[in-house]
């Protein structure tokens, strides 16, 4: 591990950026003093390096500068003693002082589709096409210099600097959907627009007002999806995606008006995934950093196996949701084959791990096995 020094001051902030590096394990820890009005936060930002980090701040409410920095200090002192170093090459967080509170604002979710309806809706002109990323799902308000991130439980997150500077470029007073990668934000959604709610509008009238937004240059890190309108472009983008091996396709009706939550059956946005992903809780710490996995049912909770967690993550705690990337469940068992560990999700709620998740090993394959 090398060491070199970024703190950054101003008469009024304070940051450091914190790198550990050993072996395939590469992480990112950011801490700031921030002014808020006459007083100061301490912020913070954590994660895989090339993420899209998760946010906090270490006072609910602003102290004082001499307060600010005793934390401030605590907390860079804490993170050294495990091995962190600064660096200089990192993105910093434009924090929010009304981090984690409600804004009532939500996305339309989706429910999952198998290939055959999938298929089906290839060749549908009533529905759209687009990539779905394996990203983290945000909507982008910004309203005169205020400009918040919004995860899928309505709460107020940070945003990289490098996505608060150009969305602060873009002209208007306006809500995005879409999904965080590293620092780079894709839209696919426009929900308002300089006080005008769009959510009743079809998701088509939708579309030509968020084109004309956004089609502009050095936007670089907010990224329009593509979207396949007509048949032949709607194929050909389904099986390129599959072949890159990506995560999957969103079908959008294109009549459609947005939806908030997620309707018990159907719906006019819907999901497909190339591979299988579920979020599963922790129930218990293995030796050889693997942890053991459940889901909850009608019944109770359900073992579904265990998960090896990589060395360039921190292994959860117990009780902690988790996304895990499988190929399969075996139906006499639930048991999960061949997972991939993707990381905790604080954006999922213990009751929604549930069971119906899975994607079970075809019938045909269990008895050629």
């Amino acid at each position: 591990m090398t060491t070199t020094i970024d703190i950054q001051t101003t008469p009024q902030t304070q940051r450091t950026t914190l790198y550990y590096r050993e072996g395939s394990s590469d992480k990112v820890y950011q801490a700031a003093i921030e002014p808020e009005g006459d007083l100061f936060l301490v912020t913070f930002a954590f994660g895989r390096r090339g993420s899209t980090l998760s946010t906090g701040t270490k006072t609910q409410t602003p102290v004082d500068l001499d307060t600010a920095t005793r934390i401030f200090n605590k907390l860079v002192n804490e993170k050294r003693a495990k091995g962190y170093t600064e660096g200089p090459d990192s993105t910093p967080y434009q924090h929010t002082a009304k981090e984690d509170r409600v804004t009532g604002i939500l996305p339309q979710l989706l429910n999952p589709i198998e290939e055959t309806e999938a298929n089906n809706l290839l060749r549908d002109l009533a529905w759209c096409l687009q990539e779905k990323l394996d990203g983290r799902r945000v909507l982008v308000r910004k309203a005169g210099a205020e400009i918040h991130g919004i995860n899928r439980k309505g709460l107020l997150i940070g945003l990289p600097e490098t996505i608060f500077g150009c969305v602060r470029s873009i002209p208007g007073n306006f809500i995005l959907d879409g999904e965080c990668i590293g620092e780079v934000f894709h839209t696919f959604d426009l929900l308002e627009l300089d006080g005008e709610d769009l959510r009743p509008l079809e998701y088509q009238r939708r579309l030509v007002k968020f084109y004309s937004l956004l089609n502009r240059t050095g936007l670089h890190h907010v990224r329009l999806i593509q979207t396949a309108i007509d048949t032949h472009n709607k194929v050909g983008l389904f099986h390129r995606l599959q072949t890159e091996k990506r995560e999957g396709v969103v079908f959008k009706r294109l009549d459609a008006p947005y939806t908030t939550g997620r309707p018990n059956t159907g719906g006019t946005q819907l999901k497909h995934k190339f591979y299988a992903t579920c979020s599963a809780v922790v129930s218990k710490i293995n030796e050889k950093r693997s942890v053991e996995l459940r889901l909850l049912n009608g019944e109770g909770w359900n073992p579904v196996g265990n998960v090896t967690i990589p060395v360039n993550f921190l292994v959860p705690e117990v009780g902690q949701t988790v996304e895990i990337r499988y190929l399969y469940a075996f139906k006499e068992s639930n048991a999960l084959y061949q997972p991939v560990f993707l990381g905790v999700r604080k954006d999922i709620e213990i009751h929604e791990c549930v069971l119906s998740q899975l994607k079970y090993k075809p019938a045909q394959e269990d008895e050629e096995a």
